[in-house]
């Protein structure tokens, strides 16, 4: 069982790496986020035939709201752990394929790169106005506005946030899930917390009270991997030939800047191993947010930092999956 355990680990990070996620092929993030808005309409209509005055409804517009986030990880564990256990009673060769699928589609290194190669296109062909539509697919900031450098800025934030995000963090629950036969489902329920935190985690009107346990529950799900991460993109900089001493000592600087817990530690540790500074002045929903300053200016971002960010990005992945590999193995073997 271990041994098949570790192959469909390896087989869903060798597709993530060459197929990345093909439009043509179901998500289940989709199902994923789909629940969260039934789930959502479901809580806000019961919340609304409670009467209320508006400084006692924030209480229960929270309370609501770790009922959303909590119900929703649940229920995306249980489905997936069902649906597998369905798959192992037809047959043990579709369970390993169905297991492979979740593994796979929970991986975003070929998602993320993809997508980040096609604002570096747009700018080497000097088409301002698709980089920005473009980097709009990746980030929350208005972007309509940005300048070549900004959309620079962006698309290399937005790598190095998502290195945790969509790297470390899946991993990390892989391997944690697979000491307990439970990588996938475990997955999926990080999943599930992520995708929450992008659809209702907002510091808005709406969400302010009623996202702020799904907010909350990212920031933890995500706490040891970007401390990890603070460790891993140094050592990848260094496979690199850019050097680890740089990038790990501007990570340890800059790591507390950011309003977020988890969010300094792998951008500092992105501007260091480039040299440049990143944060600054951004747009959401029409409001001017001055994001803190990581790293130092010593020189301008260039459209090739997004390639060097990618790299970053594999490199990152490729250690992070040996490292669980090997854990896995002293673990099950």
């Amino acid at each position: 069982m271990a041994i098949s355990l570790l192959v469909d680990y390896g087989l869903a990070v060798i597709i993530d790496w060459f197929i990345g996620d093909p439009s043509w092929l179901y998500h289940p993030v989709r199902a994923v986020g789909r629940l969260i808005q039934i789930t959502e309409k479901l809580l806000r209509r019961l919340l609304g035939k409670i009467s209320l005055e508006r400084p006692q409804r924030v209480p229960w517009e929270k309370a609501f709201g770790v009922i959303l986030a909590l119900s929703v990880a649940g229920i995306t564990f249980a489905g997936v752990w069902i649906i597998l256990r369905i798959a192992a009673w037809i047959h043990p060769l579709l369970f390993h394929i169905v297991n492979i699928y979740f593994l796979y589609s929970a991986f975003a290194t070929r998602c993320l790169a993809d997508e980040a190669l096609k604002v570096h296109t747009a700018l080497e062909q000097n088409s301002l106005e698709k980089a920005r539509q473009q980097i709009a697919m990746l980030v929350g900031r208005e972007t309509s506005h940005l300048e070549p450098g900004e959309v620079i800025r962006a698309a290399v934030e937005t790598i190095a946030e998502n290195t945790v995000d969509g790297v470390l963090s899946p991993f990390f629950y892989a391997v944690i899930g697979s000491c307990f036969n439970l990588a996938a489902p475990l997955v999926y329920a990080f999943k599930a917390v992520s995708t929450l935190d992008s659809m209702v985690g907002y510091k808005n009107e709406r969400y302010l009270h009623f996202g702020w346990a799904s907010a909350k529950l990212d920031d933890i799900a995500n706490y040891l991997p970007a401390r990890l991460s603070g460790l891993l993109i140094p050592f990848s900089f260094l496979l690199m030939g850019k050097g680890f001493r740089r990038s790990f000592a501007i990570m340890l600087r800059d790591r507390r800047k950011h309003s977020s817990p988890n969010c300094a530690y792998p951008e500092a540790a992105v501007a260091g191993g480039l040299g440049v500074q990143l944060g600054g002045p951004n747009i959401y929903f029409g409001k001017l947010v001055e994001k803190p300053k990581l790293g130092d200016p010593t020189r301008d971002l260039q459209t090739h930092d997004i390639i060097q960010t990618v790299k970053m990005l594999y490199y990152t992945s490729a250690v992070t999956f040996i490292i669980g590999f090997l854990m896995i193995i002293a673990v099950r073997l």
